[in-house]
């Protein structure tokens, strides 16, 4: 596959993945294509085969079982997150401000706000309702239209805005839906129960029960640039990853077995039912390894990739970063090390990975966060931390990471895939002797 096949495929399914649990949605779609099926309850598993399982509708597991059993070689794992800063509506968000409809909206994660300002907003996210009969139902709805926004305080004003103005999460940030002077306020939940009949024909749906909806920027994923070099979209950190791992599982040749894990609530902490804090990946590698001293030998044989977007060198804030590891963008995958273990790499996982890239030709980069600066951390962490499985983290170098829009190199991604890849096609141990 070329880098244009590549990127328009990424392009696509960004636009698609507007949360996490679209996100899923997708890469189901585009696993069951590939002869994936759902892991029932019951039964063995089956040499050759390839399952999936998903958690809270956000989260998603898939793997394949290979010719060789799976805890005399290991498994081969690639890990992500699906999760991304944004606003999330409130349980009761309906506000009549100075005759303008208005939601409220919670921060999920570590949102760069000002960058939400003036952008053409749509909503999307997972509904629960009660069906026919009164029985629970639950749908994703999109709304796939501009409906609301932020507008910014003009300049005249507040004067001292480009010097220091900063942003209330409570009161500066209610997108504006409407103008509703002298009327009552719509009903938010009728707007939703509209919204899945269209989306649903012949769905019924009776009362609106919950909802995880959050707002998204409707202008789509596109590659930019004199020379197209850049890729711009909403969610690149962390569904790049996601879609990059998909696509070098998609691409193994299933002589080993290999394993891709994306988790919801990374942005949160992952303390969750979906989140790499949870049970999900651990109980399905029991289940593979068939007992917990198979489970052992499996552990002990494995290796994980956690795939999370690093932090490009910024021409215009070139000291934010430590002098000899400032990542540039299409300048190859960035190994990221941490020496208080906010990532996990050491030098036998790092090790591996530049031997893989080499074999493909792909350069790497190195990122260390500057000594006086605070550190970030992955699901890399706690992923070593839960299973004891050596752990490497790599990323993508990105600009305006946690932005409503997001900037990455067109030829990373693909690069990645390319040595994720041969991860996942690697034959023989990967213990060193």
């Amino acid at each position: 596959m070329s880098q244009t096949q590549f990127n328009q495929r990424l392009l696509s399914f960004l636009e698609q993945a507007t949360t996490p649990f679209h996100a899923v949605e997708q890469m189901v779609l585009q696993l069951e294509a590939a002869g994936f099926r759902p892991l029932s309850g019951a039964g063995n598993l089956q040499a050759g085969q390839r399952y999936y399982l998903t958690r809270n509708d956000s989260s998603l597991l898939a793997f394949i079982i290979g010719s060789d059993a799976p805890p005399a070689t290991g498994m081969r794992m690639v890990g992500a997150h699906t999760d991304s800063p944004c606003l999330m509506v409130k349980p009761r968000p309906e506000k009549l401000r100075s005759g303008y409809f208005q939601l409220g909206v919670e921060v999920y994660g570590g949102a760069l706000l000002n960058p939400w300002f003036d952008r053409d907003l749509s909503l999307a996210g997972r509904v629960s309702f009660a069906g026919s009969g009164g029985q629970l139902r639950t749908a994703l709805v999109d709304f796939r239209q501009p409906l609301a926004v932020i507008p910014s305080l003009a300049i005249h004003l507040d004067r001292e805005a480009n010097q220091n103005r900063s942003v209330n999460p409570q009161t500066d940030i209610l997108p504006v839906l409407a103008i509703a002077d002298g009327q009552d306020k719509p009903d938010f939940r009728d707007l939703l129960a509209g919204r899945l009949r269209e989306e649903y024909p012949g769905l019924e749906v009776g009362r609106i029960l919950d909802y995880e909806l959050s707002f998204y920027d409707s202008q789509p994923a596109a590659l930019v640039g004199l020379g197209g070099d850049f890729i711009a979209s909403a969610r690149l950190d962390n569904l790049l990853s996601c879609f990059t791992g998909m696509d070098a599982l998609l691409q193994a040749d299933g002589t080993q077995s290999c394993l891709l894990v994306c988790n919801d609530h990374e942005e949160v902490g992952s303390l969750s039912t979906a989140g790499a804090q949870g049970p999900l990946l651990l109980s399905t590698l029991r289940r593979i390894a068939g007992s917990e001293e198979q489970l052992s030998s499996l552990v002990q044989a494995s290796m994980m990739i956690s795939a999370d977007n690093a932090h490009g060198l910024h021409p215009n804030y070139a000291d934010r970063h430590d002098d000899n590891h400032g990542p540039r963008l299409n300048a190859g995958p960035v190994i990221k090390v941490n020496a208080n273990q906010r990532y996990a790499t050491n030098a036998e996982t790092a090790g591996f990975f530049r031997l893989l890239a080499e074999r493909e030709q792909v350069p790497v980069q190195s990122f260390v966060v500057r000594t006086d600066m605070a550190c970030g951390s992955t699901i890399g962490p706690i992923t070593a931390g839960g299973t004891g499985i050596r752990t490497l983290d790599i990323g993508v170098p990105t600009f305006a990471m946690h932005s409503i829009r997001e900037l990455a190199g067109s030829e990373d991604a693909a690069n990645l895939a390319r040595v994720l890849q041969r991860f996942y096609n690697h034959q023989g141990s990967l213990t060193p002797a």
